[in-house]
């Protein structure tokens, strides 16, 4: 099944250039909505009370060097999945008039590719998958960009492949670390858990030299400052698709990567560091969130604004408690929709005007109310107002935050109050303010826009009301994280049937 998940996006990709133009957008919807269909699938075949691998699949692609071709999926990875297959008809909805098989070819590839980041569980393969998934976003920037098209994607390649060799290097260390240990050399992540890595506080122990090595990595993907720059230009330059996967899916990569394995692989370094995290995360936030007052491109804005969210990530995450833990991992989900339909709406004004500058706006809630409406109601979410899903996911930071030393709280707090008054002034500026002849030609909302903005707009409200449902699927994953830092270990669950018990995939 999980292997259909990857795969199935990658085949539909290439049977796009058999059809015609003219109908190349139908077809590609319908293997969205069939791709959404399989990983709706999971929430009947994934149990959520057990915190142990389900649905396994696993068997040996190179013995010599004990690299497995082993997938599974567990709390961690579920709504990511779930995340990839809801995002995909919604941009090709945005992407109708687009009639380009590359385009089209592109987009499922980036969803196999980032299906392959979040159910792999063998480190050579996550290594794979999380290198391959930069070429989509890269050759939909280089061909569908805006002006500095070519020095946006360059940059978003160079950054993030430099960055991903320091992964490879700790991969490969442990991958000699357990041939030392056991006599058995092994890319799981599973074994990988059961080694005991060297930690010193007055030294750069194997554990500290390995710990900066995953968390450079993943700093760049997140991006935390100062690793950050080559972000707002791909935002700006990118196709709006492109910008809704970037910052929707590929940000949550490198969130992802903290989860898998910084913590659990590296827990006394975790410890030992997490001030300096703490300190970076918040520096982040905050000169984020002042940079994206002084910026006249909404959608570099909004770009600086996920730069802010993710931020609050890395303060719940090593805030080392349970409440700092839930509250990270579903910053990344709401995130993931808030920004979805930020870059979808900048997307679709600029479809109408060919320009984002501010200025040009004003008093577009007259001739665009239902935009308007929707509009609002992201930045809602942006901002975390009660009943939107954001709020739930900051509160919980918060609180995560104030228990680890309440200094990291102040600046929490600090950077909502920022992010508030930078996405209001922005709202008031676009809709409210004098009209400008150019805001009161453009028509609102069609059908298809209608389509696409409506289940953004529905799950802003259903994950601030009925947070308990997102939370079922990923608690007892995070709970176990939380409870095991210091000796984490994951297992395969077991299957019961009239023969007895088996272990689910081959091992």
């Amino acid at each position: 099944m999980l292997s259909v998940l990857i795969f199935f996006p990658a085949f539909f990709s290439l049977l796009l250039f058999l059809f015609p133009k003219k109908i190349l957008q139908p077809i590609a919807l319908s293997g969205s909505f069939f791709q959404l269909l399989l990983s709706g699938s999971l929430f009947f075949l994934y149990d959520p009370g057990h915190s142990e691998l389900q649905l396994t699949e696993n068997f040996s692609l190179i013995p010599y060097f004990g690299i497995q071709y082993f997938l599974a999926l567990d709390g961690l990875s579920f709504w990511y999945i779930q995340l990839s297959a809801f995002l995909l008809p919604l941009v090709i909805l945005f992407s109708w008039k687009e009639k380009k098989n590359l385009y089209f070819f592109f987009l499922f590839n980036l969803v196999s590719l980032s299906n392959g980041v979040f159910l792999s569980f063998d480190g050579v393969l996550f290594y794979i998958f999380f290198e391959l998934s930069l070429l989509p976003l890269f050759f939909l920037i280089f061909l569908w960009g805006g002006g500095q098209k070519t020095y946006a994607s360059f940059k978003f390649l160079i950054y993030t492949f430099f960055a991903s060799l320091f992964l490879l290097a700790g991969m490969i260390t442990m991958m000699i670390i357990q041939k030392n240990t056991t006599g058995n050399i092994s890319a799981s992540l599973l074994d990988f858990y059961n080694l005991n890595f060297i930690f010193s506080e007055n030294s750069f122990s194997t554990q500290s030299l390995l710990f900066f090595c995953f968390c450079f990595a993943f700093a760049v993907k997140t991006p935390l400052i100062p690793f950050h720059s080559w972000l707002p230009l791909a935002h700006v330059e990118a196709p709006t698709g492109a910008s809704v996967y970037l910052a929707a899916l590929f940000l949550k990569m490198g969130t992802y990567g903290w989860f898998r394995f910084v913590l659990p692989l590296f827990p006394e370094a975790s410890s030992f560091y997490s001030p300096f995290l703490l300190l970076l995360a918040c520096l982040s936030l905050i000169y984020s969130s002042l940079v994206a007052f002084s910026q006249t491109d909404i959608k570099k804005l909004v770009a600086y604004s996920s730069i802010a969210h993710m931020a609050y990530v890395l303060i719940g995450l090593f805030a080392l408690n349970n409440y700092g833990l839930q509250g990270a991992f579903y910053q990344t989900l709401t995130h993931g929709i808030s920004s979805a339909g930020l870059f979808l709406l900048v997307g679709l004004i600029y479809q109408r005007t060919r320009t984002r500058e501010i200025k040009s706006f004003g008093g577009l809630a007259e001739s665009m109310p239902f935009f308007a409406i929707a509009f609002f109601i992201i930045i809602l979410s942006s901002i975390a107002l009660p009943l939107t899903g954001t709020f739930i996911s900051e509160f919980l930071v918060l609180l995560g935050s104030y228990l680890s030393g309440q200094v990291w709280v102040y600046f929490a707090i600090t950077g909502m109050v920022l992010g508030a008054i930078y996405m209001l002034n922005l709202f008031q500026k676009i809709f409210f303010l004098e009209k400008s002849p150019l805001s009161m030609k453009q028509k609102d909302l069609t059908l298809r826009e209608f389509f696409y903005l409506t289940p953004l707009c529905f799950l802003v409200f259903a994950m601030g009301i009925l947070p308990h449902f997102f939370f079922k699927y990923s608690r007892v994953s995070l709970e176990h994280l939380d409870k095991n830092k210091k000796n984490y270990s994951l297992s395969i669950k077991e299957t019961k049937t009239k023969k007895g018990i088996f272990y689910e995939g081959t091992h």
